[in-house]
């Protein structure tokens, strides 16, 4: 199936069209990137109708059979997370363009479709090699958005960001050396069978490269002991940049999923439950260290990164488990907390916009001060996991399904204390920012200061529709949780993905 490897050449050709060619137009640039993106949505939506018949298709670049040649591999759980990748991109270069924000530097266009580029590519790629190489693309592309329009601070945050980040790159290599030098491929089909051969007893360089790669995807998901690059650079990137990176921790969530379960699976006697034992523990300490970040933070975007530190942490306690049904519920709450983040990193955006700063103090009311809240709040009971919208019914289906002795106790305290203190943390900020700076006298502005303009309907529009989506989620929490089963199903059931990839050798 050609449309395959659409999600990846279209941005690929679109970002140095947009970067060479029309780099000192905005206008044009806006108009290409904008059309790319809705185009990206279509395929991609016409990628999962396709994927949702349970039949794993394959592409293969210049028709070389597997495993020796490239292969972008196209299941349900690929399909979800490129058509999860192409909604948030739409809402984000949207709010990019009617804000202003993608006018502020140069190129912002040309590395936001590269940024898509990678992260559709770690999504479809068939093989470990490759999704190195757009790992490599997306740390390229968001050090250069996260430096979008300068600034000191911006700068630092994005020095550790990418220090960080190349640091896990280099333990991916050496990753990908042992486990190379153990079996001889890179297949990520061809490694779930050769890895699967391998007795217990000679599995020792497999065992050290299973164990390397779950660092470096630990590394982009902000898991415990390595969370700590992510609230200072989200909290000092510009609202649209973080806002997208919502689906970035994401790519380290999917890839230890693929690779954990498919290469490394929890039948596999040579890991023994390795991966889960050091994976759940990380989990609870993240959501810990997230709940108290929220709730000491001092400024609205630290506040949102430590929020996502939390999600993380929650979404990785069902991850950890390895069973279809924790995978249901994990996938369920990758997705609403994909769009929880993002639509309260673009609130955030509005609201700092208009109070010149994002310390959580109280000030002089700023203009829609009523939308703002509301929007806020919507975003805030999302991020919190609360009724009605869907994070609720995400932890409720992530503690159902931990039913195991010796996990479940942890999984509850970890989970509702969690909660408990991200309500806590975010009903403060609320607090500071719409109830109390209501009490706050309104200067008069020194001649000639023009006040900050209300937002227009096309600037709020993403994050309303953000959490719009929220409440879709809830309300076709059936349906998708369906679709969901089918997938955890297809991944822990392999030999679909191998026969696919391994079988004919035929164009897919």
């Amino acid at each position: 199936m050609n449309w395959i490897i659409a999600p990846v050449l279209l941005p690929a050709l679109l970002a140095p069209l947009i970067g060479y060619v029309m780099r000192h137009d905005i206008t044009l640039a806006r108009i290409a990137s904008v059309a790319g993106t809705l185009l990206l949505a279509g395929i991609a939506t016409g990628l999962l109708i396709s994927a949702s018949s349970g039949e794993t298709e394959v592409y293969f670049l210049g028709d070389w059979a597997a495993p020796f040649g490239i292969v972008l591999v196209l299941d349900r759980l690929s399909a979800m997370m490129v058509f999860l990748t192409a909604v948030l991109a739409v809402l984000v270069v949207i709010h990019a363009v009617a804000t202003g924000w993608d006018n502020k530097g140069r190129h912002f266009h040309a590395l936001f479709q590269f940024q898509l580029m990678g992260i559709c590519g770690a999504f479809l790629t068939g093989d470990a090699f490759n999704l190195f190489v757009f790992f490599e693309v997306l740390l390229i592309a968001s050090y250069g958005l996260m430096i979008h329009s300068g600034g000191k601070e911006r700068l630092q945050a994005g020095l550790q960001y990418v220090v960080m980040n190349l640091a896990g790159s280099t333990l991916f290599l050496f990753a990908l050396g042992t486990l190379y030098a153990s079996v001889g491929t890179l297949n990520i089909a061809d490694l779930a069978v050769r890895v699967a051969e391998i007795p217990p007893e000679e599995a020792g360089l497999v065992r050290v490269a299973a164990m390397l790669l779950m660092v470096v995807f630990a590394i982009k998901a902000a898991l415990f002991p390595l969370q700590f690059w992510l609230p200072a650079s989200y909290a000092n990137a510009p609202a649209p940049v973080a806002a997208l990176f919502a689906i970035m921790t994401k790519v380290g969530a999917y890839a230890i999923i693929r690779i954990h379960t498919v290469v490394f699976g929890p039948d596999m006697p040579a890991l023994d439950g390795m991966i889960g034992d050091w994976l759940f523990p990380a989990a609870i300490v993240t959501i810990a260290l997230g709940g108290i970040g929220v709730l000491g933070a001092r400024r609205l975007m630290p506040l949102a990164g430590f929020s996502v530190v939390g999600s993380m942490g929650t979404l990785m306690v069902a991850v950890a488990v390895f069973t279809p049904e924790a995978t249901t519920a994990a996938l369920y709450y990758l997705v609403h907390s994909t769009l929880a983040a993002a639509a309260l990193f673009l609130v955030a955006d509005l609201v700092i916009t208009r109070r010149g700063t994002d310390n959580l103090q109280a000030m002089p009311v700023t203009v829609q001060n009523g939308l703002f809240s509301a929007l806020f709040f919507g975003a805030a009971i999302a991020v919190a996991g609360m009724p009605p919208l869907s994070g609720f019914l995400g932890k409720l289906l992530i503690l159902d399904t931990i039913r195991q002795p010796d996990l479940i106790v942890w999984a509850w305290v970890a989970v509702l204390t969690g909660s408990l203190l991200t309500i806590v943390g975010f009903a403060r900020a609320g607090s500071m920012l719409f109830w109390k700076s209501t009490a706050e006298p309104v200067p008069d502005l020194p001649e000639g200061t023009v006040p900050p303009p209300a937002a227009r309907a096309m600037e709020v529009m993403p994050a309303l529709t953000a959490l719009l989506l929220l409440g879709l989620l809830a309300v076709l929490a059936g349906p998708t949780t369906n679709y969901l089963e089918a997938t955890s199903v297809q991944l822990f059931e392999r030999s679909d993905y191998i026969g696919a990839v391994l079988g004919t050798g035929e164009e897919g």
